[in-house]
Parts: structure tokens; C-alpha cells; sequence
């Protein structure tokens, strides 16, 4: 892997930001009302496309977001001092979202991701409220697309205490599920973040008792497992592995491919897409390439708490063929 080492200097601080408990949220993928008032020019579709997670879970969307608009630049904000939000207040949750979105801000980010379930659920509306010109999407887990495919009506998410209790998600269960006849588990297990981070042992008691949870879902009659959470996506093998060696029905869901089609859809609606200018330039970007396929961007990575243990996890979760490039204040 490409990794190369790149220092920017001190950014100012986020803005102080007052919390106002009576928003409402609003849906998922909405953009900014706002957001299509600007001038748009080339250098505006070159500027990248910021994501934010607490930790390296939103890198789940990440990868989905480099397959399916690889013209793209990337900037990555981890914030990995203070990785897991889940079990944070909505205060914190609040003051630490909007601290990553000024910094993502700051670097020009023409569209920014919240990749991280928790931190949408409680700061989503506030960021896109303070930050009104640049469209901002958020994740609430695929609950919809579930209920709509569940034979069973019954089905479960796999989430943060964070996400299980803020508003996007319950807005969904009270206005689409309940309707529906639908019937939805919630499940928490505080450990699960952390074996993501730790590289996902099968051995690890964690991975143990997901075995058995799988066993317990399937015993109540779900059909459906929502991953309610960017880090899960990536036990999302070793669940359909248990799913196939315990001859379970169940199918599983994660966001990160809808999130992906709605930057998609955005960034056209804005005039914002690279892919426009790659057009204008005539595909120089894929003509690089002597097997024709467009040649990626470097992800622009800036964690706020480095490690060699992080470095080595980032790069083991992006996969080998995935070019580095890292931030430091």
C-alpha cells in the first residue's frame, strides 16, 4: 500500500455552536435547503467529499462511496480520541460531531458524510442548520428496506445504545414499521465496536456471542438483520458464514450502498460531481490506466489519535489495493 505522510497546519476552532433539544430531525438523505445557491465551477467539483465517523467504521461507506464515484476525492475525519460514540450523551455526541464537520469545513469539502449512525442521530440537524451551503448526509439504519423485504414481520437492528434511542430511528419504527405490522428487535452489545477495532478474532468472546445472538434471532422468527452501526459492515462476512453453518434464514443489511447512490443523485443535483469535469478534460482520469479503469485518489485520512495499531487496522480494513494518505495537525 501507497502511504505517504503529509502535514497541514493548525486549523481554527469549531465553531461554538448552541444546542437546541426542540429540533426535529429530519429525513436521511434531505439535503440542505440551501445548498444549490452557490456558483459552481470546476474548482468546485474537484474539492473532495468529506466523511466523519467516531472511528474507522464509516470507512464501510467509504469504500462504498470509492466504487461507485472513484473520480472523487476523499478527506477522512476518525476521531479516535474519543471513539465509541455510542455510549455518549447527546450532548457530547453533539459538540464532537460539529467539531468534526468544521474541520471538514475547513478543508473544502463541497459534500460532507456523517458516516456514523450515532452522531447523526443526535447532530445531523444542527450540522446541516449551521452549515446551510453545503449538503450534509447523515445514516439512520436501513430499517425501511427491511420491513419491506421481512416475510416475517419481524426484524432486528444491530446498533449503538446512541442509535437504538435517538429519533431517526424510532421515527421510522413508529411511522413505517408499526403501520406495517412490523415487528422490531433492538440489540446492543457495548463490545462490538471494539472488536472491530481490535481486527475481529473469531475466537474472541464477542464474536461468541454473536454466534448465538444469530441463533436467538432466528429462533424468534427474524428474517431481517439491519447493521445499524458503519463498524458492523465489516463483521458483515463472518455473519453470513454463521448464517450459512447454522442454516439460518436470515439476510443482512447495511446502508452503505444507498448512502453512496443518495451522494451520487447530490452531487448531480449540485453540479457538483467530478465526473462532469473528468468529462470536459475527456476522461484523462481513465485513460491512465492501461486496463481502462479509473485510477483512484488517495484517501486523505486524519485521525485525532494516531497509532501504529490504528495505521496498521486502517489499512487491513481498506485492503492492500487502496492507495494512504495521512493527515496530521
Amino acid at each position: 500500500m501507497d502511504i505517504k505522510n503529509q502535514t497541514v497546519g493548525k486549523l481554527r476552532p469549531c465553531v461554538d455552536i448552541s444546542v437546541d433539544q426542540s429540533l426535529k430531525a429530519i429525513n436521511l438523505v434531505d439535503v440542505n435547503k440551501h445548498a444549490g445557491n452557490t456558483v459552481v465551477s470546476d474548482k468546485n467539483r474537484s474539492a473532495p467529499i468529506g466523511v466523519f465517523d467516531s472511528g474507522v467504521g464509516g470507512l464501510s461507506v467509504y469504500l462504498h462511496l470509492a466504487q461507485q464515484l472513484p473520480t472523487e476525492h476523499y478527506v477522512y475525519y476518525a476521531d479516535t480520541l474519543n471513539v465509541p460514540y455510542g455510549n455518549r450523551d447527546s450532548e457530547d455526541i453533539e459538540a464532537l460531531t460539529l467539531k468534526a464537520v468544521e474541520w471538514l469545513h475547513q478543508q473544502g469539502c463541497k459534500l460532507i458524510v456523517i458516516a456514523c449512525n450515532s452522531a447523526s442521530a443526535y447532530a445531523l440537524d444542527t450540522a446541516r442548520r449551521c452549515y446551510p451551503h453545503i449538503p450534509i448526509v447523515g445514516l439512520v439504519p436501513a430499517l425501511k428496506p427491511a420491513i419491506l423485504a421481512s416475510r416475517s414481520s419481524h426484524v432486528a437492528v444491530l446498533a449503538t445504545k446512541a442509535t437504538l434511542n435517538g429519533l431517526l430511528l424510532n421515527d421510522v419504527i413508529n411511522n413505517f414499521a408499526k403501520p406495517n405490522g412490523t415487528v422490531v428487535t433492538k440489540y446492543f452489545d457495548p463490545q462490538l465496536v471494539p472488536w472491530v477495532e481490535a481486527g475481529m478474532s473469531d475466537q474472541d468472546p464477542t464474536a461468541e456471542r454473536l454466534r448465538q445472538q444469530l441463533r436467538i434471532f432466528a429462533n424468534e422468527g427474524v428474517d431481517q438483520l439491519v447493521l445499524g452501526c458503519t463498524h458492523y459492515p465489516f463483521f458483515k462476512p463472518f455473519l453470513l458464514d454463521e448464517i450459512i453453518k447454522q442454516q439460518l434464514s436470515i439476510q443482512v443489511i447495511d446502508s452503505g450502498q444507498a448512502i453512496a447512490e443518495r451522494v451520487k443523485q447530490l452531487l448531480m443535483a449540485n453540479n457538483l460531481s467530478a465526473s462532469v469535469m473528468s468529462d470536459k478534460q475527456g476522461n484523462r482520469t481513465q485513460k491512465t490506466s492501461k486496463r481502462n479503469t479509473i485510477i483512484r485518489a488517495p484517501l486523505n485520512f486524519h485521525a485525532t489519535k494516531y497509532s501504529d495499531k490504528l495505521c496498521a487496522l486502517v489499512e487491513h480494513l481498506l485492503g492492500e489495493d487502496m492507495a494512504l494518505q495521512y493527515y496530521c495537525d
